[in-house]
């Protein structure tokens, strides 16, 4: 019961001096490499800098003892950081003591949703967002933080959270451009480009091992951060006009809890809902992928649990809100962690970092977190999976379509909105009108295939029926109608069967319509049967009425009904 509620027991009784080693080599790069990321990740949300090194601290701790992946690294990510200022901008003026407030009261709301999810195993609730969805607001958002980027590359000001409200601004300030901090984050954005299109292979040329390699290739950022942080303290750019990231507090993230506020708890339940739920499904898809690839296992509901607490850790010490980062979770599986133990490795390193060495972090110019951000986040952008969506699926790719328009037009909580209303809306409409098949028997076999297919067998007085639907409230009228109008237009049918092999579920609107369809075909003349009822629906049906007013019989196989009723059979 303990270790199903605090996965930590599961791993730190067989905790060894191996596994601590390959954890705190990898949980001091982590922290080495995602001090840039926190920083800019808070000031995409419209919060002073610091909250992003705050929100890497106790959220990493507290995943430890309630995740369940050995290598998600949990913080501050572009997609929640977008979220959270779209969510905030209304609500107070960014960088304010009512901002970090309200900020701390989201991440609150969202960790105590994730949590209770998690205890009432609600997690199936994220499959409402289809695969294209997430794709499609994935590129969106990603569109959307580069553009916002965009000022700070070219030292000017532009605000907003979406496409309407951005690119107005960033052409009217065009002429205003700042020379020195357009050099600082070209030349940043270059440098990132080129590590990361040909910095492993160039390094290998000259004779590193493969390992040092990605190593250093990974640590573009960090790279980028130090050579600009010197050359602007250097040269005193910030006096000529070059943002800095300025003053950071030194010392630990003060604990204390966000204000109760019934007004702004009200107002922010819709995007802490929305928040939850994107974060999650990263997170998940995230750790799953991960831990498939050393046969491990995560537990989703339990991931909500973690993924809760580490939100409620991060609102209790003026963070923001939080979920298991891309980069930062590959940086932290290829510097080879193997327990949750690195992600407080790197919490501890973080916070010595924020204790110590925040004012080495002056002089660093925002142009160069913008470039980091901007590299960073293009990944995003998933243009193979838009092609290849329009060429499968149009019904789904209309729904990425209208997630990523609204995402762009409207703002990230529209987006999202609309992309999970349509998928449930094409999904109703297409289970609404199921495929079904007339099937007839293959010569010389058991098996039964569609009439307009394939050459088969068929006895115009027996009609199979194949449903390939489940069948629930949306299609029972449709299954009515389906059936009715083959009768209409065979008269000579005197056997209807009913081919379930497909039928996972039959609700009660559905069983209503099948004792209607039952009642008619009597009055018909004709007889109803079922074929291939699974296990699980029998059981069903044997607590109704249906199979004692059934005027036909339950067939174990379409083949057994089709020996049973034709004419002529078989000799």
């Amino acid at each position: 019961m303990f270790k199903r509620y605090l996965p930590i027991l599961t791993w730190l009784p067989h905790y060894t001096s191996r596994l601590f080693a390959a954890d705190l080599m990898a949980g001091v790069i982590v922290s080495i490499m995602v001090i840039p990321q926190s920083l800019a990740y808070a000031i995409i949300a419209g919060l002073p800098p610091v909250v992003g090194l705050y929100a890497s601290i106790l959220p990493l701790l507290a995943y430890t003892l309630f995740g369940t992946s050995r290598t998600l690294a949990v913080g501050p990510v572009a997609i929640l950081a977008l979220m959270t200022g779209a969510a905030l901008a209304p609500i107070a003026v960014a960088g304010s003591q009512a901002y970090l407030q309200a900020a701390m009261v989201l991440a609150l709301l969202s960790g105590l949703m994730l949590t209770l999810m998690g205890v009432f195993k609600l997690g199936f609730f994220a499959n409402f967002l289809s695969h294209p969805v997430i794709s499609g607001f994935l590129t969106a958002s990603g569109l959307l933080i580069a553009t916002s980027q965009a000022a700070n590359l070219l030292g000017i000001s532009a605000s907003g959270f979406n496409v309407t409200e951005l690119l107005p601004g960033l052409i009217s300030s065009l002429p205003n451009t700042h020379a020195t901090t357009l050099a600082i984050g070209a030349g940043s954005l270059a440098f990132l480009v080129l590590m990361r299109l040909w910095g492993r292979q160039s390094l290998r040329a000259i004779g590193l091992p493969a390992g040092v390699a990605d190593l250093i290739a990974k640590a573009g950022p960090v790279f980028a951060v130090i050579i600009t942080t010197l050359v602007t303290w250097h040269f005193d750019l910030d006096s000529q006009g070059v943002a800095v990231v300025g003053d950071i507090p030194k010392g630990l993230p003060p604990i204390m809890l966000p204000g109760f506020d019934l007004s702004l708890w009200h107002e922010l339940l819709v995007p802490a809902l929305l928040l939850s739920v994107v974060g999650f499904v990263e997170s998940v898809s995230m750790g799953q992928m991960l831990a498939a690839k050393r046969r491990q296992r995560i537990s989703p509901n339990q991931e909500l649990i973690g993924l809760g607490t580490a939100n409620i850790a991060a609102a209790v010490s003026a963070g923001m809100p939080v979920t298991g980062g891309l980069s930062r979770t590959v940086i932290n599986f290829d510097a080879g962690a193997q327990t949750p133990a690195a992600g407080t490795i790197a919490a501890i390193g973080i916070a010595l970092v924020t204790v110590a060495l925040t004012p080495l972090l002056y002089h660093l110019p925002v142009a160069s977190l913008a470039a980091t951000i901007t590299v960073s986040i293009l990944t995003l952008v998933d243009v193979k999976m838009i092609r290849q969506t329009w060429r499968y699926s149009r019904s789904d790719f209309s729904a990425m379509a209208a997630t990523i328009l609204l995402t762009l037009v409207e703002g990230v909580e529209a987006g999202i909105i609309a992309g999970v209303t349509l998928s449930i809306g094409l999904f109703l409409y297409r289970t609404s009108r199921p495929h079904s098949a007339l099937v007839g028997r293959v010569p010389g076999t058991e098996h039964f295939r569609n009439m307009t297919r394939h050459d088969v067998e068929s006895e115009s007085h027996v009609a199979l029926l194949r449903i390939d639907e489940s069948l629930y409230f949306a299609n029972a009228r449709y299954l009515e109608d389906t059936v009715y109008a083959l009768i209409a237009s065979r008269p000579e049918v005197e056997h209807v069967v009913l081919i379930c092999s497909a039928i996972n579920l039959i609700d009660a609107s559905a069983l209503e319509s099948i004792d209607a369809i039952n009642e008619r075909l009597k009055d018909s003349e004709v007889t109803l049967h079922l074929a291939e009822v699974k296990g699980p629906v029998m059981d069903k049906l044997k607590q109704s009425d249906l199979l004692d007013n059934l005027s036909g019989r339950v067939f174990l196989s379409t083949y057994a009904a089709w020996c049973e009723l034709r004419k002529h059979p078989d000799e």
